[in-house]
C-alpha cells in the first residue's frame, strides 16, 4: 500500500505539471473546485491517443452509478456477440445505461455474481484503482477512479466486439434527462459540452426524494439485498474511500465518432444540497471542457 500511495503521489504531481503546462492564464479548471469538495477529473483524445487533461486521476473514489457501466460490459462479454439479449435483461440493461434505473442494477448485480462483475472487469481491462465493494450487497460502493473510467470507455469503443460498442455507446447517446428515481441528471457532460454527447451519471447520498421530481419515480421493487449505497463498513481492501460524503461524477464522450472521453468525479461536504452540487459539478466540467480545447 506504501509503494501504491507514493506512486500515486508521483502520478498526481505529473498530472498537476502536465495540467499548467497547457494552460494560458486563467485557463486552469481546478480554480473552480470548492475549497471544501474533492475532485478528480480527466480527457482523453482518441484522436491522438493521449491524455489531454487530468487532475487526481488514480484517486479511488467510490462509483455510484458509473459502476453501471461495468454491469452492462460484464453481462455482454460473459455471454459473447452470439447471444440474444432476453427480453427481460433489455428492459434491466436498457433504462440501467439510459436512466440509471437502480432497480435494474441491483437485480443485475445479483444475477450476474456481485462483487464478481468488479473482479472479472478489473482483470479484463487491466483496471488499476478499481476494487469491489467492501459490503457486496452495495454496488455503488466500488472503489475506481477517473483514470480506470476512461479505460473502460476505451475499451468500449476500441477493443469490446462492435455489438457490445454499439449496444452500451447507442443507449448513453440516447441517456435521458430525467432519471428513472425522479432525479435531474442532465448535470455536468450534458449541460456543460456543446454538441451530440453520450454520458453516464453517478451520484449517491442525496436522499431518496429529489427536490424536484423530474419524472414520477419509479415504485419500490421486491428487497434483493442489493442496492446502491447503505450502512458504512470500515474494514476490507478498499474501506480507506470515502463511503460518506456526498458522491456527483459525470462521464462521457463528445467530438466526432466520441473523439474525445471526459470523466469528473466529485465529492461534497456532507449536508450539501443537490442544487448545490450539480451547480458546481456542471462549473468544473465546463472549466475541463474549456481547458481541454486550450489544450488541442
Amino acid at each position: 500500500m506504501k509503494v501504491f500511495r507514493t506512486l500515486a503521489t508521483v502520478a498526481t504531481v505529473a498530472s498537476v505539471a502536465m495540467l499548467t503546462s497547457t494552460m494560458p492564464a486563467g485557463a486552469d479548471p481546478r480554480a473552480e473546485i470548492a475549497p471544501d469538495a474533492t475532485a478528480a477529473f480527466a480527457v482523453f483524445d482518441r484522436t491522438t491517443g493521449r491524455t489531454t487533461l487530468a487532475y487526481n486521476e488514480h484517486k479511488q473514489i467510490r462509483s455510484a452509478s458509473i459502476v453501471k457501466i461495468l454491469i452492462a460490459l460484464d453481462y455482454l462479454e460473459t455471454r459473447g456477440p452470439s447471444a440474444e439479449i432476453p427480453e427481460a435483461d433489455l428492459k434491466r440493461l436498457v433504462p440501467m445505461l439510459r436512466s440509471s434505473d437502480d432497480n435494474a442494477a441491483s437485480e443485475l448485480w445479483v444475477q450476474e455474481g456481485w462483487e464478481k462483475i468488479v473482479e472479472r472487469m478489473v482483470v479484463k481491462l487491466g483496471l488499476e484503482d478499481t476494487a469491489p465493494p467492501v459490503n457486496v450487497g452495495f454496488w455503488g460502493y466500488t472503489a475506481l477512479s477517473a483514470s480506470d473510467v476512461v479505460k473502460i470507455y476505451r475499451y468500449v469503443l476500441e477493443q469490446a466486439h462492435p455489438k457490445f460498442r454499439d449496444f452500451i455507446m447507442g443507449n448513453l447517446h440516447e441517456a435521458t434527462k430525467c432519471a428513472t428515481d425522479g432525479f435531474d441528471q442532465s448535470f455536468g457532460i450534458p449541460s456543460a459540452v456543446p454538441g451530440e454527447v453520450a454520458f453516464k451519471q453517478g451520484w449517491s447520498r442525496f436522499g431518496d426524494t429529489p427536490p424536484r421530481p423530474c419524472v414520477e419515480p419509479q415504485k419500490p421493487r421486491t428487497d434483493l439485498g442489493a442496492a446502491e449505497d447503505g450502512p458504512v463498513t470500515r474494514s476490507g481492501a478498499a474501506a480507506d474511500i470515502d463511503l460518506t460524503r456526498p458522491a456527483m461524477h459525470t462521464s462521457g464522450t463528445y467530438g466526432k465518432k466520441d473523439r474525445k472521453i471526459m470523466v469528473v468525479l466529485t465529492l461534497e461536504p456532507e449536508g450539501t444540497t443537490w442544487d448545490v452540487s450539480t451547480e458546481r459539478i456542471t462549473k468544473l466540467t465546463r472549466a475541463v471542457y474549456l481547458a481541454d480545447r486550450h489544450a488541442d
